[in-house]
């Protein structure tokens, strides 16, 4: 089997962007993301957000295609919100998401801006590049 390498950003968006993911929800939707991922033979680096969206950096085997990725991913946690969490309103995400690719060199400053989202958003410091859902 060859070697690969694959590194990725994926950040999807709650549906109409509502603030649904409350501080107290954060790590068990974060591990559920990660959980289903690693299911899937991924490699999470690190899953991070704010109340309205995700971000994660992972690796994906290349057998399986990113857009089912995706879909399986935000499908599980939605399915985790909606029925282990029992949040207060329907929790849906978003159709769209957004995905790039990225260099080893790069996996430790993106693993970075993953896990302080809280903190870019607080302070203006987003990246535009990886908070486009679309």
């Amino acid at each position: 089997m060859p070697y690969l390498r694959l590194f990725y950003h994926v950040i999807w968006a709650t549906r109409g962007r509502q603030p649904l993911i409350k501080d107290g929800l954060s790590p068990s939707l974060h591990n559920c993301i990660a959980g289903k991922a690693v299911q899937m033979g991924a490699r999470v680096h690190a899953v991070g957000g704010v109340e309205d969206h995700i971000h994660m950096a992972v690796s994906v085997p290349p057998s399986i295609a990113l857009s089912e990725f995706v879909r399986q991913v935000k499908g599980s946690s939605s399915h985790f919100m909606n029925h282990e969490m029992a949040v207060p309103v329907p929790f849906a995400w978003q159709a769209e998401y957004g995905l790039t690719s990225f260099d080893r060199k790069q996996l430790a400053a993106v693993v970075g801006y993953v896990r302080e989202q809280r903190q870019h958003h607080e302070g203006r410091t987003t990246i535009p590049a990886l908070e486009r859902v679309a």
